[in-house]
């Protein structure tokens, strides 16, 4: 199953974004928050450092990141979505600069960034080769790029409750809130998208090097991370 073109994608984020943290937390227990903490520590970051992080939604990924740079450091949250971009400015961060920006044609230089990540968005990229080389291409050497999303368990009995959650608790959540597309666009995206390996070695095309992945989360959560050569 494709993914759905670009337009339609940003259309279903800008209708979602008033409810799009409550969803996560309800959805995760709240959990989401602990999983972009330790994704961000495999940006590497240090005080002064400056950071990008794409897609990145109503910003918490990007607000993490600016935990680690420090007021010296800079980080900046691109993403295609005003609607969510309004809502993560609303969170105010001084280190942090929120703007519009495409995954697929950052309007970024070569070399800018210490660290590139994305979080809970990579599947969402109607070309992830593209995607993923743009993460590359505007990161220095040396540096690195971080993927944080959701994996598909595969063992038994955590892959039966996974499929009940995504498939069925998920969408109704959904339909309450009023957002039963998008929600139902969650489980499908998570289905299409690539596995941990998989992804590993998409990573490693897109030109990084020392690529690892943990599962946490009982295999529901994969963080993959790599360095620009």
């Amino acid at each position: 199953m494709a993914a759905p073109p670009a337009t339609q994608i940003r259309s279903m984020f800008d209708r979602i974004a008033g409810v799009y943290d409550l969803m996560n937390s309800v959805m995760t227990a709240g959990l989401h928050h602990r999983w972009r903490a330790r994704a961000a520590d495999e940006a590497r970051l240090g005080p002064g450092d400056r950071a990008l992080d794409v897609a990145t939604g109503t910003g918490d990924f990007a607000l993490e990141l600016a935990r680690r740079v420090g007021p010296t450091g800079e980080v900046v949250g691109s993403d295609f979505s005003n609607a969510m971009l309004a809502r993560a400015r609303s969170k105010g961060v001084a280190n942090v600069r929120f703007e519009w920006g495409d995954a697929l044609a950052l309007p970024y230089a070569d070399d800018s960034f210490d660290a590139a990540t994305v979080g809970f968005g990579a599947r969402n990229f109607t070309d992830l080769t593209r995607g993923l080389g743009e993460m590359v291409r505007v990161v220095r050497p040396g540096g690195r790029v971080v993927v944080l999303e959701i994996a598909t368990p595969t063992k038994p009995p955590l892959a039966w409750f996974f499929g009940l959650w995504f498939d069925r608790v998920v969408p109704a959540f959904g339909q309450v809130a009023g957002y039963a597309d998008a929600y139902a666009y969650l489980p499908q995206s998570v289905a299409r998208f690539l596995s941990p390996h998989a992804l590993a070695a998409e990573m490693e095309r897109a030109g990084l090097t020392d690529i690892r992945y943990v599962l946490t989360a009982g295999s529901i959560i994969a963080i993959h991370s790599g360095t620009v050569s």
